[in-house]
């Protein structure tokens, strides 16, 4: 069987990367950017960062805020109109996952009108042409929204996340620039920084997992591990370490799945709005603990690549049990909750886990789950 790997045309990393965005706009013939960012963003001056490059090189743009943190499916269908209005060729979304997966929905509509319908574009939805091109700029170092074929709209009707999987979705240019993420506040580092971890160590073991995206994850873990607690102290070195280890994590769980992590946080952002970095760090030690039997050696990677000694003298249950804290105590030292019980009311954990076992990441779990078994992990949560 050949592996699929999939990444942008193009990206920039560093210190003013972002200035690269009118070149990039011009080189390929744009003409209007219909930029995606959301409120807060533009109220602080973070988007302003990117307008006033535009600004300076007479390039045309049309804003659109109508984004949620959690974006849903109204959210999308909105920005496809406000797009046709605006006489757009390509968008730059800025901002965190929210920003880039709005645009994602956007992109791929316009140019695949069957799919108006955003319901339609959950799983891997068949489309045909690629999205209308995005330039994606990142705030946040967490979702790598940037460098996948991933992204989630939140069906507020019925309470939950769709993730949507589309290789036509990837937007054509990253710009990950640490200068955007600086004005990050410790509580979204942090939650962003885990978040990055959790792809990282989810897709090393997912069942999707190779040599390749191995090379990746593995890495992604050893910078963000070493980064984050620096990050969160808004050191410039811990900035630059995390906007690159996110990336990094981005460009292999993107080609190879995620996990029952990812499964059991989505539902808990549609139904209590929960920050998707909180919900993922708070669970993926308890996850890592049930999946452990089914991942052979890797834990002890993990560990080594998180800065475990001696992990090579170490037995199985002793090197696993070493990366485990070792992501407990990193959670703990970036000041996330230890647990869920001020997030989940225990009513509604059947409709949690029945949510989470129907969601797209699951089936990648190298474990395989049941309802009642989430139900279980729910419980020992709260």
């Amino acid at each position: 069987m050949a592996n699929r790997f999939v990444l942008n045309e193009t990206s920039y990393h560093g210190k003013g990367a972002i200035t690269h965005i009118a070149d990039e706009a011009k080189g390929r013939g744009f003409k209007k950017a219909f930029v995606c960012s959301d409120p807060d963003l533009i109220k602080f001056n973070v988007t302003g960062k990117v307008i006033k490059i535009l600004d300076d090189a007479e390039l045309d743009y049309e804003i659109y805020s109508d984004i949620k943190a959690n974006p849903t499916i109204e959210n999308v269908q909105n920005g496809v109109k406000a797009f046709k209005k605006a006489g757009a060729d390509y968008i730059i979304a800025i901002g965190g996952g929210s920003s880039m997966d709005t645009a994602k929905g956007i992109g791929i509509i316009i140019n695949n009108p069957e799919f108006a319908d955003v319901r339609s574009l959950e799983g891997v939805a068949p489309t045909k042409n690629p999205s209308v091109p995005i330039i994606a700029v990142p705030t946040t170092a967490g979702t790598a929204a940037e460098v996948t074929i991933n992204y989630v709209i939140t069906d507020a009707e019925k309470n939950r996340k769709m993730v949507c999987v589309d290789v036509h979705d990837i937007p054509v240019v990253a710009v990950v620039d640490p200068d955007m993420m600086s004005s990050m506040p410790k509580g979204l580092t942090a939650a962003t920084g885990m978040d990055a971890l959790t792809h990282a160590i989810e897709g090393y073991i997912t069942k999707g997992a190779w040599e390749l995206s191995d090379m990746f994850h593995l890495k992604a873990i050893e910078i963000i591990s070493r980064s984050l607690r620096k990050a969160v102290d808004n050191d410039d070195e811990g900035r630059e370490g995390m906007a690159l280890g996110q990336y990094i994590a981005g460009m292999g769980f993107s080609n190879v799945g995620l996990g029952i992590v990812h499964s059991m946080a989505h539902p808990l952002g549609a139904l209590y709005d929960t920050p998707h970095g909180v919900a993922n760090a708070i669970i993926l030690p308890t996850v890592m603990e049930y999946n452990a039997p089914a991942t052979g050696e890797k834990y002890r990677e993990i560990a080594r690549a998180m800065g475990v000694k001696g992990v090579d003298e170490m037995s199985v249950d002793e090197y696993r049990k070493a990366a485990i804290d070792a992501v407990k105590q990193l959670s703990k030292d970036v000041g996330i909750p230890e647990n869920l019980k001020d997030i989940v009311n225990p009513d509604d954990i059947r409709f949690l886990a029945e949510s989470a076992y129907a969601d797209a990441c699951c089936p990648g779990n190298p474990r395989d789950t049941s309802v009642d078994e989430i139900i279980e992990l729910y419980k020992s949560l709260i």
